[in-house]
């Protein structure tokens, strides 16, 4: 039962075909972890918040820079210093003090990540590094939890919805990470300003729509998005039988080292 200060905050969704009091309930006891609190986190947490989700867990382990300040919105000159994680909280009871925030300042590993991510509905993935990915694919198929998936270069980014029951996952379409040193990180390389807010926003879209079962989410399709042309255009992402994740006769069974894996050490 919705309160009448849930009711007028959240009038716009209530009279909104496909949403509606029963949609916004949903919104309301959902619980969505957002791993990763810089760029493409930033408004991902504040559409989420802003929405209605009832708890968001967020997972980050670094302290605010005055270089992320140029994309990472959420962040202010006044919490420079401060860890993400507390200057998130802050930013999303500013908007919307109903939100249950849990937050992980940590790193998240092999040992780790399954015991974090199990009580959520919708994981997302805000991270920037191979390792990390990967970890959060391979977790996500192991506990069946959808993986709302967004990465970013430069002026271009890409999103799409991971381990779907009936849909591919990162492996399928990545089998291999590239080897160290061939793509350079947004430090090495820059990023554009306003791109991780594209590409945010289409996840926290994405994660709406998993949580109220409406729309078509982009399971099996990845939305590619370049700046400089402001062009947007999809590809198809088919499961591929032999992933040794999600194939049909995995391989994978366990999470492994993925700095290894990658080549970091």
């Amino acid at each position: 039962m919705l309160t009448n200060s849930q009711i007028e905050r959240y009038a716009r969704h209530i009279i909104l075909d496909g949403v509606g009091g029963k949609g916004q309930d949903k919104l309301l006891k959902a619980k969505v972890l957002v791993i990763g609190a810089g760029g493409l986190g930033s408004p991902i947490i504040m559409y989420l918040a802003a929405s209605g989700i009832g708890t968001l867990g967020i997972v980050d382990f670094d302290v605010v820079d005055i270089s992320n300040l140029q994309r990472q919105i959420m962040h202010s000159t006044a919490t420079i210093g401060m860890p993400k994680v507390d200057s998130a909280e802050a930013a999303v009871k500013s908007i919307n003090p109903d939100v249950s925030v849990i937050k992980y300042n940590m790193k998240l590993t092999s040992d780790n990540i399954l015991d974090v991510i199990k009580d959520y509905d919708v994981i997302i993935d805000g991270t920037d590094s191979f390792p990390a990915r990967y970890l959060i694919n391979d977790a996500c198929v192991l506990s069946r939890k959808k993986n709302v998936y967004g990465s970013i270069f430069k002026f271009e980014g890409q999103a799409t919805v991971f381990s779907s029951p009936d849909g591919p996952c990162l492996r399928c379409l990545y089998p291999e990470p590239p080897p160290p040193g061939m793509v350079p990180s947004c430090q090495e390389a820059g990023v554009f300003g306003v791109l991780p807010g594209f590409i945010g926003v289409i996840q926290a879209t994405e994660a709406i729509k998993l949580i109220l079962g409406i729309g078509k989410p982009l399971i099996g399709r990845m939305m590619l998005y370049d700046a400089l042309r402001m062009e947007v255009r999809q590809v198809k992402v088919r499961k591929d039988p032999e992933c040794p994740v999600c194939g049909e006769h995995p391989t994978v069974t366990h999470l492994i080292d993925y700095e290894e894996f990658c080549g970091i050490r």
